[in-house]
């Protein structure tokens, strides 16, 4: 309820010049304890309702999709996103869910004459590739940054917000990954322990990432409640435009998770927030990440997801157990799931995980609750998240080097009698599960089962 109200105040003050419009008989006004509609005309009203119904119903469930910048970088190109909608859709991972291509740092160009944005050469006409993707049933997913350069050193949207709020919808945008990147300047010229050199610095860099963080390494990254409120007004403003263009697009805030960006998301609009660090392809890398999820599933609801970042399966640094590992805790983590390799190229062991119907149901559950760790014994750990058939999705997992053998703990998982279990990866039924059920679990591997009271 909180997210209807909030767009709705938004779209009541976008209302105000057509209400004056328009002849205002008596109507019935209906009353919620979070709101009041006020005598308006048919037509505003209907337009009112139809954008909040459209922005309500944004990442009801976590987004599921591909980001370009985990295997193609920088260097990512318009036919690469072609191919991986192509993909997508011969794969069958579109009819698992996946439905957003989103296009990550790297597609900037210049700004024309009267400041708007470009692509650059690599994607010399955005809403012909809007057009595409959207022809095969997709989405399509753009990025930028409240600075006024990228992390990767293009061109960021300080100073144009509305204006490529504006551009993003003509061209047919459905999601926006906002990232931090060099508005760290902007927040670092705040901080009370930055010297005059330091700051001399900050604006001689240019923007250039290097240079920046050359800086910011030596000045304090515990940001006083000033940046704080400074990040948050920097991430409603572009919140704001986006709604001002009557586009329902997903908004991702990308910074890292600081200033604890979890209790305050949702307020500035944020369907989905990172959480942390980026992700490499590597088990420590997405493990640290992963179950260092602890103590924010209350914060993760239909409309407002908790992002440990996206999916590394199929880059090629982690086993097959690995990825398993990696897909099982995002799903309990009612995380979005974010492809990251080259689906044009993908083995079919990679297909098999990323597509793992039973997986996705759980990522998927209606219930929108995140799972959240229940139990730990020296490297195994057991998380669960409950489901919105009265059932529990129950992760099984070992963080060591040698294959382990786990016994249920049921008194902790909240088990009793005999449930019915069905083994996720496996894809079997387990049947009725005694107390102290024994499963074995590989190196860096996951058992997950769907156990039914």
């Amino acid at each position: 309820m909180e997210r209807i109200f909030h767009y709705s105040q938004s779209t009541m003050a976008a209302m105000n010049n057509l209400i004056s419009l328009t002849r205002k008989p008596r109507i019935s006004r209906p009353r919620s304890k979070s709101m009041a509609v006020a005598p308006i005309g048919w037509v505003a009203f209907t337009l009112f309702i139809f954008c909040v119904s459209a922005r309500a119903q944004l990442a009801s469930t976590p987004v599921m999709g591909w980001n370009s910048w985990n295997h193609f970088g920088r260097n990512v190109t318009a036919a690469d996103v072609r191919a991986a909608a192509d993909a997508m859709v011969s794969s069958g991972m579109r009819d698992a869910g996946y439905l957003y291509v989103n296009i990550d740092d790297g597609w900037q160009g210049t700004r024309d004459a009267e400041g708007n944005i470009r692509g650059n050469e690599n994607f010399p006409d955005m809403k012909a590739l809007a057009d595409y993707v959207h022809s095969k049933g997709l989405r399509l997913g753009i990025y930028s940054s409240p600075g006024s350069r990228t992390c990767a050193g293009f061109e960021g949207s300080f100073g144009h917000e509305e204006q490529d709020a504006r551009t993003y919808a003509a061209w047919g945008v459905d999601y926006l990954k906002y990232d931090l990147c060099s508005f760290r300047i902007n927040l670092a010229e705040q901080a009370d322990d930055i010297t005059p050199n330091q700051r001399a610095a900050l604006q001689q860099s240019g923007g250039d990432p290097r240079a920046v963080q050359a800086v910011l390494s030596r000045i304090s990254q515990t940001y006083s409640l000033k940046q704080i409120a400074m990040m948050k007004d920097a991430y409603e403003k572009m919140h704001r435009a986006l709604a001002a263009t009557g586009r329902p697009i997903v908004y991702s805030l990308c910074q890292y998770g600081l200033g604890d960006v979890w209790q305050w998301g949702a307020s500035v609009g944020g369907n989905l927030w990172r959480t942390g660090g980026d992700i490499r392809d590597n088990y420590p890398s997405m493990s640290a990440i992963g179950f260092g999820q602890l103590d924010i599933a209350r914060y993760a609801g239909p409309g407002h997801w908790n992002d440990p970042d996206m999916l590394e399966i199929g880059n090629g640094g982690m086993s097959a157990d690995e990825y398993r590992t990696h897909m099982s805790l995002w799903a309990i983590l009612a995380a979005p799931l974010l492809a990251g390799n080259d689906l044009s190229r993908m083995t079919p062991e990679t297909l098999a995980i990323l597509a793992n119907r039973d997986v996705i149901a759980v990522d998927q559950d209606a219930l929108g609750r995140q799972g959240d760790r229940v139990w730990a014994s020296k490297a195994e750990e057991i998380w669960t998240r409950p489901l919105s058939d009265g059932s529990v999705a129950i992760g099984v997992f070992n963080r060591g080097v040698e294959s382990v053998t786990v016994k249920l703990p049921f008194s902790s998982l909240g088990l009793h009698g005999t449930p019915i279990a069905r083994d996720l990866w496996a894809g079997r039924e387990l049947g009725r599960l005694q107390n102290g059920y024994s499963l074995t679990v590989p190196r860096h591997g996951v058992v997950m089962l769907r156990v039914t009271p």
